[in-house]
């Protein structure tokens, strides 16, 4: 399945990177991932709809110098100029989140969640309604799957390009609080 997977990814990188290279052919690349709209209906491939510009900036710059490693986007960035990553940025965040589509939260885990993310603060961050601000991503909304995997790999210490902040955060924080968290976070509109 492993296996599977990354040829899929390694094909669909390949055919990517044959696009010619305007900011509305990257745009219709990122879509590909990333969904239609920005919302992502892809496992574990975060939404970028309602992003702020900053953040979603920051983490393409990332990518583009291989402070953030990933086998998909850093090929995709390669290159990519400045001022096209700010047009990428704008269009974006300006692009409306929308709810990921499924099962209805689970009021217990939701009330778990909301509870370990104020012990953390991750309200000070974040906001209050974690749809983040300037370098800060939005939470609220964001698929569960790839909240928990960004979380875990934060607290292991294997994500690369992230901030010591959030590593800290998360530092001894259990799976299942993690998953607590996450659900909750998915489920805020």
């Amino acid at each position: 399945m492993q296996a599977l997977r990354r040829g899929r990814w390694a094909l669909l990188t390949a055919l990517l990177l044959s696009l010619p290279g305007s900011a509305q052919d990257r745009i219709a690349s990122c879509k590909a991932c990333h969904g239609s709209d920005g919302n992502s209906t892809t496992a574990l491939v975060p939404s970028l709809a309602g992003q702020p510009k900053l953040f979603l900036e920051n983490q393409m710059i990332l990518f583009r110098e291989e402070l953030r490693r990933s086998s998909v986007m850093t090929p995709l960035l390669q290159g990519i100029k400045d001022p096209e990553i700010i047009q990428l940025a704008d269009h974006f965040s300006r692009l409306p989140a929308k709810p990921v589509a499924g099962s209805p939260p689970d009021k217990d885990l939701s009330e778990k969640g909301k509870a370990l993310g104020q012990k953390l603060r991750c309200n000070v961050c974040h906001l209050s309604s974690y749809h983040g601000q300037k370098q800060m991503p939005r939470l609220a909304g964001q698929r569960e799957d790839y909240l928990a995997a960004e979380m875990v790999a934060y607290r292991d210490g294997k994500r690369s390009g992230g901030d010591t902040i959030m590593a800290a955060a998360l530092y001894g924080v259990k799976d299942d609080e993690i998953r607590a968290l996450a659900h909750f976070l998915a489920h805020l509109r």
